[in-house]
């Protein structure tokens, strides 16, 4: 079986999305999340969580960043194709700018 780092990338940060809905938008999001975890069953290996603002750490140096990044889940399946196919009509895909990536986990060479 092999995990995916799943990456929701949006136009608007996690933190301003929060800050700017309702306590019934919220609700609503999470209901949404929450029935796609269920649908997603064993597969779903992190359910993960909204993300704060980037930094970018260079040599040492912390800088502000724009990344896109506003969340991640952590996914388990037998291929990139069935990864795809559970984040099919994911709610992220509701949120402003919207998109995910996901990534393969790659074995770590053993010493």
């Amino acid at each position: 079986m092999k995990k995916f780092l799943v990456l929701y990338l949006s136009s608007v940060s996690a933190a301003d999305q929060l800050a700017e809905s309702t306590r019934g938008q919220r609700d609503a999001g999470t209901a949404l999340w929450m029935t796609w975890a269920k649908r997603s069953g064993g597969a779903l290996v992190d359910l993960g969580s909204p993300v704060g603002l980037p930094v970018k750490v260079d040599k040492g140096k912390a800088t502000p960043s724009d990344g896109p990044v506003a969340g991640f889940s952590i996914l388990q399946a037998d291929s990139l194709q069935r990864a795809i196919e559970l984040l099919h009509d994911h709610p992220h895909y509701r949120t402003p700018g919207g998109s995910i990536e996901v990534l393969e986990f790659l074995p770590t060479p053993t010493h």
